[in-house]
């Protein structure tokens, strides 16, 4: 059975597996803000199901290209005060906290590309499989802004410090090959093949006895992310900051422009 929860999300069920699919009808399926209320609400509708015992989430042909910049709900933003923007700004970090509460297990199915908000989802699922054609890159910091969604932390936990430079510092392109060695990803398939991978890994984990399955990946996310609220919490508000910097006013002007970028550190 296939329930729609937002206009390009839906979730299809399985017995105990559940797959979640966003869908704009393009092949940079990017995250406008009615996209990121229905992954929202996908995952608020399936934590309330007992019967979930593994979820897949996955794109239409790509997995997602990041926030969509062109979403004209997005602009409008641009004339909302302070308090207005800092409350707007939530629903980033929201969508991807209510992933990340989930009790079954979460898989995302990875082909195409995994860009800026889109890595910062599939970071808040426990494993990522992707095609060996997928590449993954975070260009906020190159852009004069900060990683925000609260991912940091998750990203470190998987990658570790050094690494993690490379992927937000230097927003390095990081191809599937290297992001499994590195542990971005945890298994890669043939093109095409990454959701039906993933399926294979939610099945493994919808035998288990759910209760214990529950309990244990609890023990283990309050164990690998002790810290997480506490280095992550003002990521929001850096956000705000940044953005109206002229730095990154700066580098939007290059990268349309076309040429190398300046920066003063204003």
């Amino acid at each position: 059975m296939t329930r729609r929860v937002g206009d390009p999300v839906t979730i299809e069920r399985e017995r105990h597996v559940a797959l979640v699919t966003l869908d704009r009808g393009d092949r940079l399926n990017a995250l406008s803000l009615e996209a990121m209320r229905a992954l929202k609400a996908a995952a608020e509708t399936l934590r309330e199901d007992a019967g979930v015992r593994a979820i897949v989430l996955t794109g239409k042909q790509t997995f997602c290209a990041g926030a969509d910049l062109s979403d004209p709900e997005m602009r409008e933003r641009e004339g909302l005060s302070a308090v207005e923007k800092r409350s707007a700004l939530r629903l980033g970090p929201e969508m991807c906290e209510a992933w990340a509460k989930l009790e079954p297990i979460t898989i995302a199915a990875i082909e195409g590309f995994c860009i800026g908000g889109g890595l910062a989802l599939a970071a808040s699922c426990d494993h990522r499989v992707s095609s060996n054609a997928a590449h993954f890159r975070l260009p906020e910091v190159p852009l004069g802004l900060n990683m925000s969604w609260r991912s940091v932390p998750r990203l470190v936990a998987l990658i570790g410090p050094s690494r993690a430079k490379e992927l937000i510092v230097l927003g390095r392109k990081v191809e599937a090959p290297e992001a499994l060695a590195w542990g971005l990803i945890d298994r890669m398939s043939e093109p095409g093949q990454a959701l039906e991978t993933a399926k294979q890994l939610a099945l493994e984990y919808s035998r288990l006895p759910p209760l214990a399955v529950r309990m244990a990946k609890e023990a283990i996310e309050v164990s690998a992310h002790p810290l997480a609220h506490a280095t992550s919490f003002m990521d929001r508000d850096q956000f705000m900051l940044a953005r109206a910097s002229a730095d990154h006013a700066e580098a939007v002007a290059a990268f349309l422009e076309k040429r190398k970028a300046d920066f003063e550190g204003d």
